[in-house]
């Protein structure tokens, strides 16, 4: 008897290995099937008016939705021109490079420009263990293709500096499913998470074309600071259509902390004035100014341990698309 029962237990055991279903709850027979096809891994084509709505999250402006869309394709010049449904996040992009995305994209590799020249955030056709460089956020990187299941590739890429960035690329959406920067400190500057892709997108869109003219943290000091910058408008293009500035400040709450900036125009105007008293704080900040070609100057107090003024200005060509 003892026998019989050990062979039936065999044979139970051969059965259930090789159907895979049936002997258990059903998590043997529920392996995961990858869907990816071959047509997701290559090089999308998008058209005038295909948005993706992103979540953007940032140390400096917290959570935030917006629209990227494409505004424009130039086949000439082999490119897309990607704008952005918030105007202040246009703002952003051009004072802080909140959204490195923004601005021209290649058509024949989706290449994002930095520093005037296209840089490869993606890789095509993709290929896990595929590895290349490129620069961005003022990071050189060198990114991997760690995986791909389901139409989605995952990327990884360091730099020498120790920051990280960890991104998917949608191959069913045509562009990334979520994109994170993580610092060389442990800290997240950017987050994008997309909720939705369509096309057919009606509206205004925009892109703020920058460039940076200055970039300074004002501490501590017993004196009035002086300091300038020069705008001279575009290399190329001519006069700037208004100047982007950023403000980050924070004044110290002992007693007689304060701070204050003034700029001044070289015709005398004052367009950009604050004072901040013990304890105050002006976190992202951000507004316009007129673009007066010439020199602006600087004057800037900041007392109390620890208080300082982070001032940013850059120049900025406006883009604004109707679809």
């Amino acid at each position: 008897m003892k026998g019989w029962t050990r062979a039936l237990a065999l044979v139970l055991l051969f059965v259930c290995s090789t159907t895979l279903a049936g002997c258990t709850d059903g998590s043997l027979g529920a392996t995961s099937q990858d869907t990816t096809t071959e047509a997701q891994k290559l090089l999308p084509e998008w058209e005038v008016g295909d948005e993706w709505l992103y979540t953007f999250i940032t140390p400096q402006f917290g959570e935030d939705s917006a629209r990227l869309v494409v505004a424009e394709i130039d086949e000439d010049e082999g490119l897309y021109q990607l704008g952005i449904s918030s105007e202040r996040e246009a703002q952003r992009h051009a004072v802080i490079n909140h959204n490195p995305f923004l601005g021209r994209v290649t058509i024949d590799g989706l290449s994002v420009y930095e520093n005037g020249e296209p840089q490869s955030v993606f890789s095509f056709p993709w290929t896990v263990g595929d590895t290349w460089s490129f620069t961005l956020l003022g990071q050189e990187w060198t990114a991997t293709t760690d995986s791909i299941n389901n139409g989605n590739a995952r990327v990884t890429a360091v730099s020498a500096e120790g920051h990280e960035l960890r991104y998917t690329f949608s191959g069913s959406k045509g562009f990334m499913e979520t994109f994170v920067w993580i610092d060389a400190e442990d800290v997240r500057q950017l987050r994008m998470d997309l909720n939705i892709a369509r096309s057919g997108y009606s509206g205004d869109v925009y892109f703020y074309r920058a460039r940076d003219l200055l970039d300074s943290l004002y501490e501590e000091n017993d004196q009035e600071i002086y300091d300038t910058f020069v705008d001279e408008g575009h290399p190329n293009d001519g006069d700037w259509d208004t100047l982007v500035w950023y403000l980050d400040v924070e004044i110290a709450s002992t007693g007689g902390s304060s701070g204050s900036l003034s700029m001044k125009d070289h015709a005398g105007a004052s367009p950009l004035t604050r004072a901040w008293g013990s304890g105050a704080t002006e976190k992202g900040a951000i507004g316009t100014i007129p673009s007066n070609t010439g020199e602006y100057s600087l004057t800037v107090t900041v007392r109390g341990p620890d208080s300082f003024v982070h001032l940013r200005v850059a120049g900025a060509q406006i883009f604004q698309y109707s679809l």
